[in-house]
């Protein structure tokens, strides 16, 4: 179970950090806009921190997509097999 969630965790944080480089903003300048701390952003984007809800709409909003897009995303990433397994 805590390899699914380590695998999970990643494509979070690959998704959230391709569109932050397409946003063309800093951890710094997006964490910022959403009152969140650089370095937790900064841990998210690593895969290392399991963000709440509301964490992932704020980012979400920071970075001009909707939040479906983000699960998205992370859907066709992991493919059925994750979701099998």
């Amino acid at each position: 179970m805590q390899e699914k969630k380590t695998k999970f965790l990643r494509v979070l944080a690959d998704v959230v950090k391709n569109h932050r480089e397409l946003s063309n903003k800093s951890i710094n300048q997006a964490a910022h806009e959403i009152d969140l701390s650089k370095s937790i952003w900064s841990v998210i984007e690593q895969g290392n921190r399991d963000p709440q809800l509301t964490t992932l709409w704020k980012i979400s909003e920071v970075l001009n997509i909707p939040l479906s897009q983000i699960i998205s995303e992370m859907e066709k990433e992991l493919k059925s097999d994750y979701f099998s397994e």
